[in-house]
């Protein structure tokens, strides 16, 4: 299995990840035996979804000759000019990308469907969302995939997650709730995407992957670390921050410990990761 400089850097290439990717990779290949054909990858920030996406696609074509594609979460973020306007509509936190709201989850289920449907003789655009930017690239340099598709490896941050339940406090968990959405209409909106589009975008889910980071506060790290690499790829951006990344985080804060809480025990297959970013264990549930 080949592996770039930067993922060698980052502690992603032990004996632990290859031999997650070998166990996804035939777990996947049976999945898909029995129907399956849309696979979730989700985790927090900075868990490493794109790169365990790109090798499991690689391994599937080389040990099953399955041919798949991958569909990022980011790819549905609705342009900045659009989630401008959800922030004047509804609340200004909407203008940060990430959250539920400020994705197109509709056009998520037409183009899982559009990639199913596609054959050899054809092939489908996929929005690009360039983070460094904060904006979609335009219709020319989005991603091409040829069909046909046995499977999608769909991957995101809070694929999933569903809406609060009874057990959770609804008061703010952080500075920028308490702050800047004291009477909760923020998050109430949140909510009730993910009792609508949301859900019907996750429910098309066959199979859910899920990244278990330590703990919240390990997050702020690893995405710090994305930040840096997401500025290197345009010229003349720069990273973030601490005192905005620290904000940006707390946009997530909530759902992630709610994935945190709820997702072990509903996934299919459970990811424990160390704080090295090394795989600690993986197991396999179904």
């Amino acid at each position: 299995m080949k592996h770039s400089p930067a993922q060698r850097d980052q502690g992603f290439v032990t004996p632990a990840y290859d031999a997650a990717v070998d166990s996804l990779c035939t777990a996947i290949a049976r999945w898909h035996r029995d129907g399956a054909t849309v696979i979730g990858l989700s985790g927090a920030q900075g868990t490493g979804k794109s790169t365990l996406a790109s090798h499991l696609l690689d391994a599937l074509a080389a040990r099953h000759g399955l041919r798949g594609c991958i569909l990022s979460l980011d790819d549905l973020y609705l342009t900045h000019s659009a989630r401008l306007g959800l922030s004047k509509r509804v609340h200004p936190l909407f203008v940060t990308r990430g959250v539920p709201g400020t994705h197109d989850a509709m056009l998520g289920l037409a183009l899982i469907k559009t990639l199913l449907a596609t054959d050899s003789e054809s092939e489908v655009a996929i929005p690009r969302f360039v983070k460094a930017i904060d904006d979609r690239a335009p219709i020319s340099d989005w991603h091409r995939v040829q069909g046909p598709i046995d499977i999608v490896l769909f991957e995101g941050w809070c694929l999933g997650v569903g809406p609060v339940d009874a057990d959770e406090d609804g008061a703010p968990i952080n500075a920028l709730e308490a702050s800047e959405d004291a009477e909760g209409l923020w998050r109430t909106y949140i909510e009730r995407e993910l009792l609508g589009p949301y859900a019907d975008l996750f429910a098309r889910l066959d199979r859910l992957v899920f990244l278990q980071v330590p703990d919240f506060e390990q997050v702020q790290q690893w995405r710090g670390q994305q930040e840096q690499e997401n500025a290197r790829q345009v010229d003349g951006a720069q990273p973030m921050s601490p005192e905005a990344l620290q904000r940006f985080i707390s946009h997530y804060e909530r759902l992630t410990r709610r994935a945190l809480a709820t997702l072990p025990d509903r996934c299919d297959a459970l990811i424990r990761i160390a704080q090295d970013h090394s795989f600690e264990q993986v197991d396999v549930r179904s």
